[in-house]
């Protein structure tokens, strides 16, 4: 049975392809969102781009027809723009454009019988008042991803001791098993005795378990404190993984091993000509004017984690962390903190990109940002997918998540979990209880 969907404008803002992912049912448009979405049309974030896109695409839908009577949709279904009713309802205030939202559902609900009407939205506390007028309501899924089933980036393997011994002394050995995810690293266990292990990786053809790439000397600071780390630093390490997706909880390491990492393949590898490192201002895009000083010092609060880390690692031989600030022989800096905001057309080469915290962008957003990557350029994302500050986000539907299970199945990407908190007993306790 043929549903109507009415669409709020977060949703929208949101995502402005959604028009078009309800299948053979009706999207309805309410007049109020259309308000709200030309209150952003101005607006220079990611927001007002959205906003833009969303008024295209109803002003060229326009030309099939009248959107007041329905426009059919090439997705199959149909699109209609529709005005509240003026009649007040009972414990439902006239105005403000959820109520607006809520009193049109009421109508069609009514008017079409035995159709379901149901109302999506991002906004909790409008699917709480939706449901209490007794009108379904369910959050945007459409970009969501099963959170139980996602891909951690590595697994446990048994083998025979004879694969062992080979591995040990090759640093290879051939993969025939089942069907794994490129990349996928490996705790090499052995069966004649399980206290013997290894760590080993999948190739990118998935042909061969190849060994991690060693700790370098430079390094040293920044020590792998577990597996998981000793998997992370090979991917960050690993020329021909071209996209590395770390999600872990607070004080895992995983911006400290993405910035060292970074650094090292910048200014002792010379792989890259510079080490880029951004994080969202919340919400992305959002001016930044409102904090005094140049460019960089308005990005100095939220680049702060950043700094720390390249603090600790001050400390690394030769200066790695002190040259990258300051330059090689008083030329520019081979470390650059930029936002997110101005990202949008250009195009990024042969460098280092780390967007930490993208847990807090959305799938749109992280698409903007992945396909800036240039020629010879790698681009680290990393997160914390139960500390989301967006409210239009949440662990399930954020470009963090969504990028995981995209690039799954892909050689040119490879992705970690961390699991386990190294910044301190304390730090880690913390993360657990609190």
């Amino acid at each position: 049975m043929r549903k109507n969907y009415i669409l709020d404008t977060n949703v929208l803002l949101h995502d402005p392809t959604a028009l078009t992912h309800f299948q053979d049912n009706t999207v309805v448009i309410p007049i109020s969102v259309i308000e709200e979405i030309d209150k952003f049309k101005r607006d220079l974030s990611e927001l007002g781009r959205n906003a833009r896109q969303v008024s295209r695409m109803l002003d060229e839908l326009r030309s099939r027809g009248k959107l007041s009577d329905g426009i059919p949709l090439d997705q199959g279904g149909c699109l209609r723009v529709a005005i509240s009713p003026a009649a007040e309802v009972k414990g439902l205030p006239n105005g403000g454009a959820d109520n607006e939202i809520i009193r049109l559902a009421l109508q069609l609900k009514k008017e079409e019988a035995p159709a379901r009407c149901v109302v999506v939205s991002k906004d909790i506390n409008l699917r709480i008042k939706a449901d209490g007028m007794g009108i379904d309501a369910e959050d945007y899924e459409t970009d969501r991803v099963d959170i139980s089933e996602l891909y951690l980036g590595h697994s446990t393997l048994e083998i025979p001791p004879e694969d062992m011994a080979a591995f040990r002394e090759q640093g290879q050995i051939p993969y025939n098993g089942e069907t794994r995810p490129p990349n996928e690293y490996l705790l090499l266990v052995d069966t004649a005795d399980p206290q013997h292990t290894a760590l080993g990786r999948l190739d990118p053809e998935g042909r061969h378990i190849i060994a991690l790439i060693p700790t370098p000397r430079e390094l040293s600071t920044v020590r792998p404190r577990n597996k998981e780390q000793h998997f992370a630093l090979d991917a960050l390490l690993d020329e021909r993984i071209r996209l590395v997706t770390i999600i872990g909880k607070a004080g895992t390491g995983k911006t400290l091993l993405a910035v060292a990492a970074g650094l090292y393949s910048v200014a002792e590898r010379k792989l890259y000509r510079r080490l880029l490192v951004s994080r969202p201002t919340m919400p992305m895009g959002r001016d930044i004017g409102f904090l005094p000083g140049d460019v960089d010092e308005k990005l100095n609060p939220w680049m702060q984690p950043i700094y720390d880390a390249l603090d600790l690692l001050s400390n690394i031989p030769d200066g790695a962390a002190r040259r990258g600030r300051e330059g090689e022989n008083g030329g520019s800096p081979l470390i650059g903190i930029e936002p997110l905001s101005f990202i949008r057309g250009r195009s990024i080469h042969h460098q280092f990109m780390i967007i930490d915290e993208a847990q807090n962008l959305t799938p749109l957003e992280v698409k903007t940002i992945i396909t800036r990557v240039g020629h010879g350029t790698k681009i680290v994302l990393t997160g914390d997918i139960y500390q989301i500050d967006n409210p239009y986000v949440d662990s399930t539907s954020n470009g963090l998540s969504k990028t995981v299970g995209s690039f799954r199945s892909f050689g040119i990407a490879a992705h970690v979990n961390l699991s386990k908190g190294v910044r301190s007993e304390l730090a880690e306790l913390a993360s657990n209880i609190l």
